[in-house]
């Protein structure tokens, strides 16, 4: 059966956050807000100055240990905040708990805010030799890290102005962002039934795989159309997030728009300019996908609307039980401890599955602290693609997992392999599923869902980061109206598409609801990172077999406590390598054989 929204009286279940609070009036929360506040004025009173008079490697640990504790009741109340804002944005608690734990971290920031300048202005010969001490070894990698700012970073009284302004500017377009688009519905007739209603964004957007292809546009339509009736405020959320972004970069005097971005996750810029050029290089493979579906549907060339079309008369329904025992069997098969983690997700309660009237749409996953277990939220529709959803979602769940080891510096992954788990996890479940069917058109259906999954992950994010980039770019120049961003999205997809796929028209309105752009800069970049990287790491195991599973873990609970090339060396990995982003697209080269030669048993 179908899962539709769900209310607030249904019995559908929901992710269980009694470990972090009881409700968003709990006693505790106020507690805890108090108890950060308090240990950052501790902190500030008992090193202020110290180190940057006279650093010790014991005054240094001592403080980023302090600082640690600063942090660890607060995070625990804005992951609550936030997973409660998830689950029900339109409850006037849930947004108030938001807005409240938002400017408690902004003042607990200022407070605390100089500690980090001090090490940063460490003398270049101190902190060389600091640096090495046994007593900085928890520590090492985060202090390097940090140093690398130390060319863009600003006194601290303009440290603080900036932090305290962005609560009000880019963090408040963010929250307005996040009210609106959860707020949204769309008037559209559901199939199998005679009128209109109103549904969510997750309801419709699930209709893209649906095997009516007018169906498919007039679903993508109405969605788009509604983003741009909505077009005054969210040019506005982009237009003031990117200015921000501008004007801090010419504030710090960083070499590129990128820079920041590059720095939080130790990648090089010409890395990640290889990685991009190489992936346009081989947006032919794509094209060549889009015509080979083209030819499985019978029509002459495909829409953007019918990219994730089924093959069949009827999209296959998995109920989210089924998903469960698919998922949980594709990672047994991989690692026994990588199934009891997963395991833990389901039977604890710490996932909401189903959508309904308030709740956010997408799939996420979110780590709370290292001591308190993370939360996946879902949109479960019954499509094959919520299975692949869920897989990559608990990807997510046992990296946090495993890294819980790490204390809070380390405890997320560097940017660029936030998404190896998840992606990873993709994977086992293709294979799963590939070598536990003998039905060759199923093969075919699972080859194609798992080629688009890769187009998604590769292709598209690089126009997204194209797109983003071009924006950026042309909003340090003026003001930029709604159909500025239109024309940019509609020039960078077209190089994608190429003469394989038609737009509709309401596309051009398609950069209006990804959320990445107004949350984190120039973040989909690593989601092209993560998807050949895995590509890569994946290939590895089908060589190295059970040898591969520790190195794996092991990499998955290293968290953040090294660089990216750190971590993959135990892989052989050179992210430097000229050819190493090219092996990733031999293997979606690979895929597509692998999918005609399906076809040629299906025929």
């Amino acid at each position: 059966m179908n899962r539709t929204m769900t209310n607030d009286n249904d019995n559908s279940p929901r992710w269980n956050l009694t470990a972090l609070y009881r409700s968003d009036d709990d006693p505790a929360i106020d507690r805890d807000l108090d108890l950060a506040a308090r240990r950052a004025e501790s902190l500030r009173k008992a090193y202020r100055s110290r180190i940057a008079s006279a650093p010790t490697a014991e005054l240094i640990r001592q403080a980023l240990a302090a600082q640690l504790e600063v942090q660890r009741p607060l995070l625990k109340v804005y992951g609550y905040a936030q997973l409660l804002f998830s689950a029900d944005g339109a409850h006037e608690g849930h947004k108030q708990l938001l807005a409240r734990v938002r400017e408690a971290w902004s003042a607990v920031s200022e407070i605390i805010l100089f500690l980090e300048l001090e090490i940063v202005h460490i003398a270049d010969e101190t902190f060389d030799e600091l640096i090495l001490s046994p007593r900085l070894t928890d520590y090492r990698h985060y202090l390097t890290r940090l140093r690398a700012e130390k060319p863009y970073t600003l006194d601290e009284a303009v440290e603080q102005a900036l932090k305290r302004k962005d609560l009000s500017g880019k963090e408040a377009f963010s929250q307005l962002f996040d009210e609106l688009t959860a707020a949204l519905r769309y008037t559209f007739t559901m199939p199998g039934e005679k009128v209109p209603r109103q549904v969510s964004g997750e309801e419709i957007l699930a209709l893209l795989y649906h095997p009516d292809a007018p169906l498919r546009e007039a679903a993508f339509t109405t969605y788009l159309d509604e983003h741009a009736r909505q077009g005054l405020v969210l040019t506005s959320c982009f237009n003031n997030i990117l200015l921000d972004h501008g004007r801090e970069a010419e504030l710090r005097n960083y070499p590129e728009l990128m820079t920041p971005t590059h720095l939080s996750s130790e990648t090089e810029p010409e890395m990640v300019a290889r990685m991009m050029a190489v992936t346009e290089d081989n947006y032919g493979l794509a094209q060549e996908y889009f015509r080979l579906k083209a030819e499985l549907l019978g029509v002459e060339r495909l829409k953007n609307t019918d990219l994730y079309a089924p093959l069949g008369t009827a999209a296959r329904k998995v109920s989210y039980a089924e998903a469960q025992q698919l998922v949980l069997a594709a990672y047994g098969g991989f690692s026994p401890r990588l199934a009891q983690l997963v395991t833990g997700f389901f039977d604890a309660g710490r996932i909401d599955p189903f959508p309904r009237d308030g709740k956010s749409g997408g799939a996420f996953c979110l780590g709370v602290l290292p001591e308190y277990p993370p939360y996946l939220l879902l949109n479960h529709t019954d499509s094959l693609r919520d299975v692949t959803t869920l897989a990559h979602e608990l990807g997510h769940g046992v990296h946090f997992a495993l890294s819980g080891r790490q204390n809070l510096y380390y405890y997320h992954a560097p940017l660029p392999l936030a998404e190896t788990a998840s992606v990873f996890g993709e994977m086992l479940l293709t294979r799963h599923l590939l070598d536990h069917e003998d039905d060759p058109a199923l093969k075919v259906e699972l080859l194609c869902a798992k080629l688009e999954d890769i187009i998604a992950t590769t292709f598209r994010q690089n126009v997204l980061t194209r797109f983003e980039l071009a924006a950026h770019r042309l909003r340090g120049e003026r003001l930029l109206a709604a159909e500025d961003f239109c024309d940019l999205w509609w020039q960078e997809n077209r190089k994608l598409f190429g003469d394989a796929v038609t737009m509709i028209e309401a596309y051009r309105w398609g950069w209006s609801y990804i959320s990445h752009f107004i949350h984190a800069r120039f973040y989909c970049y690593s989601y092209v990172f993560g998807e050949l990287l895995t590509l890569s790491l994946y290939r590895r195991y089908q060589k190295m077999g059970a040898e591969f599973v520790p190195l794996y873990e092991e990499l998955l609970a290293a968290g953040g406590s090294q660089s990216p090339q750190e971590l993959l060396r135990p892989f052989g990995i050179d992210l430097d390598a000229a050819d190493f982003w090219q092996q990733g697209y031999e293997v979606v080269r690979e895929l597509l054989r692998e999918l005609r030669g399906a076809l040629a048993e299906l025929n």
